[in-house]
């Protein structure tokens, strides 16, 4: 039996970010934090990683490494208004957090490591 594939289309209102979790990772890299955010109450995305950019700190969705070595987002908004509005709503949770003490600095990188190993295996 062949797969078969339904594709059903929202019809209504718009996503609302009803939690943010954020935490700063400091080192010497350009990831800056990582954040998860819950949609409407019931759904969950994790790993959304804060990057110092050429332009600013920017909000990277969830990615994998294929087995070419790209990297391809796991989970993103579809439209460039959704987009935008999770990754203020994202940075100004970031920037309300306070900065991080020096000898967090140490942990966190260590924290850093890890979460970057995995997010790249």
């Amino acid at each position: 039996m062949k797969n078969k594939r339904v594709i059903i289309t929202a019809r209504g209102g718009k996503v609302k970010i009803t939690e943010i979790r954020a935490k700063r990772i400091k080192g010497n890299n350009r990831l800056k934090g990582i954040a998860a955010i819950t949609i409407d109450e019931c759904f969950v995305i994790h790993e959304l990683r804060i990057i110092d950019g050429k332009n600013g700190l920017f909000v990277a969705m969830p990615s994998r490494r294929m087995p070419n070595g790209e990297y391809k987002d796991v989970a993103h908004p579809i439209n460039t208004e959704t987009r935008s509005m999770i990754e203020q709503e994202v940075l100004e949770a970031f920037n309300a957090l306070p900065e991080l003490e020096e000898d967090e600095t140490e942990e966190n990188e260590e924290k850093n490591e890890e979460a970057t190993e995995d997010t790249n295996e």
